[in-house]
Protein backbone atom coordinates (compact mmCIF):
# COMPACT_ATOMS: atom_id res chain seq x y z
CA UNK A 1 0.00 0.00 0.00
CA UNK A 2 1.58 3.28 -1.08
CA UNK A 3 2.21 5.83 1.61
CA UNK A 4 0.93 9.42 1.72
CA UNK A 5 2.82 12.45 0.54
CA UNK A 6 4.43 15.25 2.48
CA UNK A 7 4.16 18.95 1.66
CA UNK A 8 6.89 18.63 -0.98
CA UNK A 9 4.90 16.07 -2.92
CA UNK A 10 7.25 13.25 -1.90
CA UNK A 11 6.42 10.08 0.05
CA UNK A 12 6.83 10.65 3.80
CA UNK A 13 9.96 8.54 4.24
CA UNK A 14 11.48 10.05 1.08
CA UNK A 15 11.50 13.66 2.23
CA UNK A 16 15.22 13.50 2.95
CA UNK A 17 15.85 13.14 -0.80
CA UNK A 18 15.99 16.93 -0.87
CA UNK A 19 19.16 16.86 1.21
CA UNK A 20 21.96 17.52 -1.25
CA UNK A 21 25.35 15.82 -0.94
CA UNK A 22 27.58 18.50 0.57
CA UNK A 23 30.65 16.84 -0.91
CA UNK A 24 29.66 18.15 -4.33
CA UNK A 25 30.86 21.58 -5.36
CA UNK A 26 28.48 24.52 -5.61
CA UNK A 27 29.28 24.66 -9.32
CA UNK A 28 28.10 21.06 -9.80
CA UNK A 29 24.91 21.63 -7.81
CA UNK A 30 24.09 24.80 -9.75
CA UNK A 31 24.70 23.02 -13.07
CA UNK A 32 22.47 20.15 -11.92
CA UNK A 33 19.70 22.55 -10.94
CA UNK A 34 19.94 24.27 -14.33
CA UNK A 35 19.54 20.89 -16.05
CA UNK A 36 16.52 19.98 -13.92
CA UNK A 37 14.92 23.35 -14.66
CA UNK A 38 15.42 22.82 -18.40
CA UNK A 39 17.97 25.61 -18.90
CA UNK A 40 20.59 23.23 -20.31
CA UNK A 41 20.22 20.32 -22.73
CA UNK A 42 22.14 17.35 -24.11
CA UNK A 43 25.62 16.47 -22.85
CA UNK A 44 25.91 19.69 -20.86
CA UNK A 45 22.80 18.73 -18.89
CA UNK A 46 24.03 15.17 -18.28
CA UNK A 47 27.51 16.07 -17.00
CA UNK A 48 26.49 17.24 -13.46
CA UNK A 49 24.87 13.82 -12.89
CA UNK A 50 27.85 11.81 -14.15
CA UNK A 51 29.91 10.22 -11.39
CA UNK A 52 28.15 7.45 -9.42
CA UNK A 53 28.00 4.95 -12.29
CA UNK A 54 31.56 5.84 -13.35
CA UNK A 55 32.79 5.03 -9.85
CA UNK A 56 30.75 1.82 -9.78
CA UNK A 57 32.03 0.84 -13.24
CA UNK A 58 35.61 0.49 -12.04
CA UNK A 59 34.44 -2.59 -10.15
CA UNK A 60 33.65 -4.13 -13.55
CA UNK A 61 37.18 -3.72 -14.92
CA UNK A 62 39.13 -4.58 -11.78
CA UNK A 63 42.08 -7.05 -11.57
CA UNK A 64 39.64 -9.91 -10.98
CA UNK A 65 38.34 -9.29 -14.50
CA UNK A 66 41.88 -9.39 -15.85
CA UNK A 67 42.51 -12.78 -14.20
CA UNK A 68 39.25 -14.44 -15.28
CA UNK A 69 39.23 -12.95 -18.79
CA UNK A 70 42.81 -13.98 -19.52
CA UNK A 71 42.02 -17.56 -18.49
CA UNK A 72 38.78 -17.55 -20.48
CA UNK A 73 40.41 -16.25 -23.66
CA UNK A 74 43.52 -18.42 -23.44
CA UNK A 75 41.71 -21.68 -22.63
CA UNK A 76 38.42 -21.31 -24.48
CA UNK A 77 39.06 -18.69 -27.12
CA UNK A 78 35.90 -16.66 -27.72
CA UNK A 79 33.52 -19.33 -26.37
CA UNK A 80 32.77 -17.62 -23.04
CA UNK A 81 32.16 -14.12 -24.39
CA UNK A 82 28.42 -14.72 -23.99
CA UNK A 83 28.95 -14.97 -20.22
CA UNK A 84 30.40 -11.45 -20.23
CA UNK A 85 27.44 -10.19 -22.28
CA UNK A 86 24.87 -11.76 -19.92
CA UNK A 87 26.78 -10.61 -16.84
CA UNK A 88 26.98 -7.06 -18.16
CA UNK A 89 23.24 -6.91 -18.88
CA UNK A 90 22.58 -8.14 -15.33
CA UNK A 91 25.03 -5.54 -14.01
CA UNK A 92 23.28 -2.71 -15.86
CA UNK A 93 19.90 -3.76 -14.49
CA UNK A 94 21.00 -4.03 -10.88
CA UNK A 95 23.19 -0.92 -10.86
CA UNK A 96 20.23 1.00 -12.29
CA UNK A 97 17.96 -0.42 -9.57
CA UNK A 98 20.51 0.44 -6.88
CA UNK A 99 20.80 4.00 -8.19
CA UNK A 100 17.01 4.20 -8.33
CA UNK A 101 16.71 3.20 -4.67
CA UNK A 102 19.21 5.89 -3.67
CA UNK A 103 17.65 8.63 -5.80
CA UNK A 104 14.07 8.00 -4.72
CA UNK A 105 14.56 7.27 -1.02
CA UNK A 106 17.72 9.22 -0.25
CA UNK A 107 19.13 6.18 1.59
CA UNK A 108 21.48 3.33 0.74
CA UNK A 109 20.61 -0.32 0.17
CA UNK A 110 22.47 -1.35 3.34
CA UNK A 111 20.55 1.21 5.43
CA UNK A 112 17.22 -0.05 4.11
CA UNK A 113 18.22 -3.65 4.84
CA UNK A 114 19.11 -2.71 8.42
CA UNK A 115 15.76 -1.02 9.03
CA UNK A 116 13.40 -3.31 7.14
CA UNK A 117 14.67 -6.88 7.58
CA UNK A 118 14.72 -9.06 10.73
CA UNK A 119 17.82 -8.59 12.88
CA UNK A 120 19.26 -12.13 12.31
CA UNK A 121 18.90 -11.62 8.56
CA UNK A 122 20.68 -8.25 8.79
CA UNK A 123 23.60 -9.76 10.70
CA UNK A 124 23.87 -12.58 8.17
CA UNK A 125 23.79 -10.14 5.27
CA UNK A 126 26.45 -8.00 6.88
CA UNK A 127 28.78 -10.98 7.43
CA UNK A 128 28.38 -12.16 3.83
CA UNK A 129 28.86 -8.60 2.55
CA UNK A 130 32.02 -8.10 4.62
CA UNK A 131 33.47 -11.37 3.29
CA UNK A 132 32.66 -10.17 -0.22
CA UNK A 133 34.29 -6.79 0.50
CA UNK A 134 37.46 -8.53 1.69
CA UNK A 135 37.48 -10.81 -1.37
CA UNK A 136 37.08 -7.71 -3.52
CA UNK A 137 39.96 -5.93 -1.82
CA UNK A 138 42.15 -9.02 -2.12
CA UNK A 139 41.72 -9.05 -5.90
CA UNK A 140 42.14 -5.33 -6.37
CA UNK A 141 45.10 -4.99 -4.04
CA UNK A 142 46.91 -7.97 -5.57
CA UNK A 143 46.24 -6.70 -9.09
CA UNK A 144 47.88 -3.34 -8.46
CA UNK A 145 50.83 -5.01 -6.76
CA UNK A 146 51.33 -7.47 -9.63
CA UNK A 147 51.34 -4.58 -12.09
CA UNK A 148 53.97 -2.67 -10.11
CA UNK A 149 56.06 -5.79 -9.60
CA UNK A 150 56.22 -6.63 -13.30
CA UNK A 151 56.66 -3.09 -14.59
CA UNK A 152 59.43 -2.10 -12.19
CA UNK A 153 60.87 -5.53 -11.33
CA UNK A 154 60.01 -5.23 -7.63
CA UNK A 155 59.42 -8.06 -5.14
CA UNK A 156 55.69 -8.65 -4.79
CA UNK A 157 55.68 -7.85 -1.07
CA UNK A 158 57.37 -4.49 -1.76
CA UNK A 159 54.82 -3.79 -4.50
CA UNK A 160 52.02 -4.51 -2.02
CA UNK A 161 53.44 -1.90 0.32
CA UNK A 162 53.69 0.70 -2.45
CA UNK A 163 50.14 -0.08 -3.59
CA UNK A 164 48.89 0.40 -0.03
CA UNK A 165 50.50 3.83 0.21
CA UNK A 166 49.27 4.96 -3.23
CA UNK A 167 45.66 3.87 -2.71
CA UNK A 168 45.57 5.42 0.75
CA UNK A 169 46.86 8.67 -0.77
CA UNK A 170 44.13 8.56 -3.42
CA UNK A 171 41.50 8.06 -0.72
CA UNK A 172 42.80 11.05 1.25
CA UNK A 173 42.87 13.18 -1.91
CA UNK A 174 39.31 12.13 -2.76
CA UNK A 175 38.20 13.09 0.74
CA UNK A 176 38.89 16.74 -0.12
CA UNK A 177 36.09 16.78 -2.65
CA UNK A 178 33.82 14.07 -3.99
CA UNK A 179 33.79 15.51 -7.50
CA UNK A 180 37.57 15.24 -7.48
CA UNK A 181 37.29 11.53 -6.63
CA UNK A 182 34.85 11.03 -9.51
CA UNK A 183 37.28 12.70 -11.91
CA UNK A 184 40.21 10.61 -10.65
CA UNK A 185 38.31 7.35 -11.06
CA UNK A 186 37.01 8.49 -14.45
CA UNK A 187 40.60 9.12 -15.53
CA UNK A 188 41.65 5.62 -14.52
CA UNK A 189 38.68 4.11 -16.39
CA UNK A 190 39.74 6.07 -19.49
CA UNK A 191 43.32 4.75 -19.21
CA UNK A 192 42.04 1.15 -19.03
CA UNK A 193 39.73 1.66 -22.00
CA UNK A 194 42.38 3.32 -24.19
CA UNK A 195 44.86 0.56 -23.28
CA UNK A 196 42.53 -2.16 -24.53
CA UNK A 197 41.64 -0.23 -27.65
CA UNK A 198 45.36 -0.21 -28.44
CA UNK A 199 45.59 -3.95 -27.66
CA UNK A 200 42.84 -4.69 -30.21
CA UNK A 201 44.88 -2.90 -32.88
CA UNK A 202 48.01 -4.81 -31.85
CA UNK A 203 46.27 -8.22 -31.68
CA UNK A 204 43.14 -8.02 -33.89
CA UNK A 205 40.53 -10.65 -32.96
CA UNK A 206 38.78 -13.04 -35.35
CA UNK A 207 35.57 -11.04 -35.59
CA UNK A 208 33.43 -13.94 -36.83
CA UNK A 209 34.41 -16.14 -33.88
CA UNK A 210 34.02 -13.10 -31.61
CA UNK A 211 30.39 -12.60 -32.73
CA UNK A 212 29.55 -16.31 -32.35
CA UNK A 213 31.07 -16.42 -28.87
CA UNK A 214 29.17 -13.32 -27.80
CA UNK A 215 25.79 -14.47 -29.10
CA UNK A 216 25.72 -18.29 -28.76
CA UNK A 217 25.86 -19.69 -25.19
CA UNK A 218 28.07 -22.73 -24.63
CA UNK A 219 29.94 -24.39 -21.77
CA UNK A 220 32.69 -26.44 -23.42
CA UNK A 221 33.55 -28.59 -20.38
CA UNK A 222 33.35 -28.91 -16.58
CA UNK A 223 36.10 -26.40 -15.70
CA UNK A 224 34.34 -23.80 -17.84
CA UNK A 225 31.56 -23.74 -15.22
CA UNK A 226 33.81 -22.46 -12.44
CA UNK A 227 35.40 -19.98 -14.83
CA UNK A 228 31.96 -18.75 -15.93
CA UNK A 229 30.93 -18.30 -12.30
CA UNK A 230 34.17 -16.40 -11.70
CA UNK A 231 33.44 -14.16 -14.71
CA UNK A 232 30.00 -13.37 -13.30
CA UNK A 233 31.55 -12.68 -9.88
CA UNK A 234 34.16 -10.43 -11.47
CA UNK A 235 31.57 -8.57 -13.55
CA UNK A 236 28.54 -8.16 -11.28
CA UNK A 237 30.06 -7.01 -7.99
CA UNK A 238 28.20 -7.07 -4.65
CA UNK A 239 30.06 -4.07 -3.26
CA UNK A 240 29.25 -2.01 -6.36
CA UNK A 241 25.52 -2.70 -5.89
CA UNK A 242 25.70 -1.49 -2.28
CA UNK A 243 27.87 1.52 -3.14
CA UNK A 244 25.81 2.84 -6.05
CA UNK A 245 22.71 3.45 -3.91
CA UNK A 246 24.82 5.40 -1.41
CA UNK A 247 26.48 7.46 -4.15
CA UNK A 248 23.12 8.57 -5.58
CA UNK A 249 21.33 9.14 -2.26
CA UNK A 250 20.65 12.85 -1.88
CA UNK A 251 23.18 13.73 -4.57
CA UNK A 252 20.96 16.32 -6.23
CA UNK A 253 18.03 18.13 -4.58
CA UNK A 254 14.65 17.05 -5.98
CA UNK A 255 11.88 19.59 -5.49
CA UNK A 256 9.11 17.35 -6.71
CA UNK A 257 8.24 14.10 -8.50
CA UNK A 258 9.11 15.63 -11.88
CA UNK A 259 12.64 16.36 -10.65
CA UNK A 260 13.00 12.80 -9.42
CA UNK A 261 11.98 11.47 -12.83
CA UNK A 262 14.58 13.66 -14.53
CA UNK A 263 17.31 12.59 -12.09
CA UNK A 264 16.44 8.94 -12.71
CA UNK A 265 16.58 9.49 -16.47
CA UNK A 266 20.06 11.00 -16.20
CA UNK A 267 21.12 8.20 -13.85
CA UNK A 268 19.93 5.51 -16.26
CA UNK A 269 21.79 7.13 -19.13
CA UNK A 270 24.98 7.21 -17.11
CA UNK A 271 24.57 3.54 -16.17
CA UNK A 272 24.13 2.55 -19.82
CA UNK A 273 27.18 4.54 -20.92
CA UNK A 274 29.54 3.69 -18.04
CA UNK A 275 28.69 0.01 -17.76
CA UNK A 276 28.38 -0.39 -21.51
CA UNK A 277 31.93 0.89 -21.78
CA UNK A 278 33.08 -1.47 -19.00
CA UNK A 279 31.41 -4.39 -20.79
CA UNK A 280 33.23 -3.60 -24.02
CA UNK A 281 36.53 -3.48 -22.12
CA UNK A 282 35.83 -6.93 -20.65
CA UNK A 283 35.05 -8.33 -24.08
CA UNK A 284 38.26 -6.75 -25.39
CA UNK A 285 40.21 -8.48 -22.60
CA UNK A 286 38.93 -11.90 -23.66
CA UNK A 287 39.45 -11.07 -27.34
CA UNK A 288 43.06 -10.05 -26.72
CA UNK A 289 43.76 -13.24 -24.74
CA UNK A 290 42.04 -15.38 -27.38
CA UNK A 291 43.96 -13.74 -30.25
CA UNK A 292 47.32 -13.83 -28.49
CA UNK A 293 47.24 -17.08 -26.49
CA UNK A 294 44.51 -19.53 -27.57
CA UNK A 295 46.42 -20.85 -30.60
CA UNK A 296 49.48 -22.42 -28.99
CA UNK A 297 49.48 -20.86 -25.51
CA UNK A 298 46.32 -22.21 -23.87
CA UNK A 299 48.32 -22.86 -20.70
CA UNK A 300 48.51 -19.11 -20.02
CA UNK A 301 46.44 -18.82 -16.85
CA UNK A 302 48.28 -16.18 -14.85
CA UNK A 303 48.70 -12.46 -15.24
CA UNK A 304 52.47 -12.76 -14.85
CA UNK A 305 52.66 -15.46 -17.53
CA UNK A 306 50.47 -13.38 -19.84
CA UNK A 307 52.83 -10.42 -19.48
CA UNK A 308 55.96 -12.44 -20.20
CA UNK A 309 54.29 -14.32 -23.08
CA UNK A 310 53.10 -11.08 -24.71
CA UNK A 311 56.66 -9.76 -25.01
CA UNK A 312 57.91 -12.29 -27.64
CA UNK A 313 54.47 -12.56 -29.29
CA UNK A 314 53.48 -8.92 -29.66
CA UNK A 315 56.43 -6.91 -28.36
CA UNK A 316 57.23 -4.98 -25.19
CA UNK A 317 54.83 -2.21 -26.18
CA UNK A 318 51.81 -4.53 -25.99
CA UNK A 319 53.03 -6.02 -22.72
CA UNK A 320 53.64 -2.55 -21.28
CA UNK A 321 50.16 -1.32 -22.26
CA UNK A 322 48.69 -4.43 -20.64
CA UNK A 323 50.51 -3.74 -17.37
CA UNK A 324 49.66 -0.03 -17.34
CA UNK A 325 45.98 -0.91 -17.64
CA UNK A 326 46.31 -3.45 -14.83
CA UNK A 327 48.04 -0.87 -12.64
CA UNK A 328 45.29 1.70 -13.28
CA UNK A 329 42.70 -0.96 -12.54
CA UNK A 330 44.36 -2.07 -9.29
CA UNK A 331 44.83 1.42 -7.85
CA UNK A 332 41.38 2.76 -8.72
CA UNK A 333 39.36 -0.35 -7.88
CA UNK A 334 41.13 -0.66 -4.53
CA UNK A 335 40.01 2.88 -3.66
CA UNK A 336 36.42 2.09 -4.68
CA UNK A 337 36.49 -1.21 -2.77
CA UNK A 338 37.54 0.59 0.40
CA UNK A 339 34.75 3.15 -0.09
CA UNK A 340 32.22 0.33 -0.45
CA UNK A 341 33.53 -1.43 2.64
CA UNK A 342 33.09 1.77 4.63
CA UNK A 343 29.51 2.15 3.42
CA UNK A 344 28.64 -1.49 4.18
CA UNK A 345 29.88 -1.28 7.76
CA UNK A 346 28.52 2.22 8.38
CA UNK A 347 25.01 1.59 7.05
CA UNK A 348 24.52 -1.99 8.22
CA UNK A 349 25.82 -1.44 11.73
CA UNK A 350 25.87 2.33 12.26
CA UNK A 351 29.58 1.90 12.96
CA UNK A 352 32.31 3.99 11.37
CA UNK A 353 36.01 3.09 11.53
CA UNK A 354 39.00 5.27 10.59
CA UNK A 355 40.06 4.98 6.97
CA UNK A 356 43.58 3.81 7.85
CA UNK A 357 42.18 0.99 10.01
CA UNK A 358 39.78 -0.18 7.32
CA UNK A 359 42.59 -0.06 4.75
CA UNK A 360 44.91 -2.06 7.04
CA UNK A 361 42.39 -4.81 7.83
CA UNK A 362 41.28 -5.33 4.25
CA UNK A 363 44.80 -5.52 2.82
CA UNK A 364 46.03 -8.14 5.31
CA UNK A 365 44.67 -11.10 3.27
CA UNK A 366 46.70 -9.95 0.27
CA UNK A 367 49.91 -9.85 2.34
CA UNK A 368 49.01 -13.29 3.72
CA UNK A 369 48.55 -14.75 0.24
CA UNK A 370 51.94 -13.44 -0.92
CA UNK A 371 53.78 -14.34 2.30
CA UNK A 372 52.48 -17.93 2.13
CA UNK A 373 53.53 -18.29 -1.49
CA UNK A 374 50.00 -18.83 -2.81
CA UNK A 375 49.60 -18.31 -6.55
CA UNK A 376 48.45 -14.69 -6.91
CA UNK A 377 46.38 -15.11 -10.09
CA UNK A 378 44.63 -18.23 -8.81
CA UNK A 379 43.83 -16.29 -5.63
CA UNK A 380 42.28 -13.59 -7.83
CA UNK A 381 40.07 -16.14 -9.61
CA UNK A 382 39.07 -17.79 -6.31
CA UNK A 383 38.10 -14.38 -4.90
CA UNK A 384 35.77 -13.84 -7.87
CA UNK A 385 34.03 -17.16 -7.18
CA UNK A 386 33.49 -16.01 -3.58
CA UNK A 387 31.98 -12.78 -4.93
CA UNK A 388 29.61 -14.67 -7.22
CA UNK A 389 28.41 -16.82 -4.33
CA UNK A 390 27.84 -13.68 -2.21
CA UNK A 391 26.18 -11.80 -5.09
CA UNK A 392 22.58 -13.10 -4.65
CA UNK A 393 22.39 -11.46 -1.19
CA UNK A 394 22.28 -7.81 -2.39
CA UNK A 395 20.45 -8.85 -5.56
CA UNK A 396 17.56 -10.43 -3.66
CA UNK A 397 17.45 -7.53 -1.19
CA UNK A 398 17.30 -5.02 -4.04
CA UNK A 399 14.52 -6.93 -5.83
CA UNK A 400 12.48 -7.04 -2.60
CA UNK A 401 12.98 -3.39 -1.63
CA UNK A 402 12.45 -1.82 -5.04
CA UNK A 403 9.32 -3.94 -5.40
CA UNK A 404 7.71 -2.46 -2.26
CA UNK A 405 5.40 0.51 -2.69
CA UNK A 406 5.98 1.60 0.91
CA UNK A 407 9.66 2.06 0.01
CA UNK A 408 9.47 3.36 -3.57
CA UNK A 409 6.04 4.98 -3.76
CA UNK A 410 4.99 5.43 -7.38
CA UNK A 411 8.51 4.47 -8.48
CA UNK A 412 7.99 0.84 -7.45
CA UNK A 413 9.23 -1.68 -10.03
CA UNK A 414 6.91 -2.48 -12.90
CA UNK A 415 5.97 -6.12 -13.49
CA UNK A 416 8.41 -6.25 -16.43
CA UNK A 417 11.35 -4.92 -14.42
CA UNK A 418 10.52 -7.21 -11.50
CA UNK A 419 10.42 -10.24 -13.83
CA UNK A 420 13.76 -9.28 -15.40
CA UNK A 421 15.40 -8.80 -11.99
CA UNK A 422 14.08 -12.11 -10.66
CA UNK A 423 15.24 -13.91 -13.82
CA UNK A 424 18.72 -12.41 -13.51
CA UNK A 425 18.93 -13.49 -9.86
CA UNK A 426 17.87 -17.03 -10.81
CA UNK A 427 20.60 -17.14 -13.50
CA UNK A 428 23.26 -16.27 -10.91
CA UNK A 429 21.85 -18.80 -8.44
CA UNK A 430 21.82 -21.47 -11.16
CA UNK A 431 25.47 -20.86 -12.05
CA UNK A 432 26.37 -21.05 -8.37
CA UNK A 433 24.41 -24.30 -8.03
CA UNK A 434 26.27 -25.79 -11.02
CA UNK A 435 29.58 -24.88 -9.41
CA UNK A 436 28.49 -26.38 -6.08
CA UNK A 437 27.38 -29.74 -7.50
CA UNK A 438 30.56 -29.90 -9.57
CA UNK A 439 32.68 -29.14 -6.51
CA UNK A 440 31.13 -32.02 -4.48
CA UNK A 441 31.79 -34.43 -7.33
CA UNK A 442 28.36 -34.69 -8.98
CA UNK A 443 28.63 -35.19 -12.74
CA UNK A 444 26.71 -32.66 -14.81
CA UNK A 445 25.45 -34.25 -18.07
CA UNK A 446 27.41 -32.93 -21.02
CA UNK A 447 30.03 -31.30 -18.75
CA UNK A 448 32.28 -34.20 -17.75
Amino acid sequence: MAQGKNDKGLPHDMSDITVTDDRLSDRTRIAGRAALDGHTKGLRALLPFVGPAVIASIAYVDPGNFATNIQAGAQYGYSLLWVVVIANIIAMLFQALSARLGVITGRSLAAHCRDRFPRPVVWGMWVVSEVAAMATDLAEFLGGAIGLSLLFDLPLLVSLGVTAVVTYGLMVLGGRGFRRMELIIGGFVAVIGISYLLELFIAPPAWGAFARGALIPSLPDGPSISLSVAIVGATVMPHAIYLHSWLTSGRMAARDIADQRKILAYSNREVLIALGFAGLVNMAMIAMAAAAFHAGHTDVAEIETAYHTLIPLLGRGAAGVFMVSLLASGFSSSVVGTMAGQVIMQDFLHVSVPLWLRRTVTMLPAFGVVALGVNATQSLVASQIVLSIALPVPMIALVVLTGRAEVMGEFVNTARVRAAAITATVVVLLLNALLLVQTVGVTVPGLD
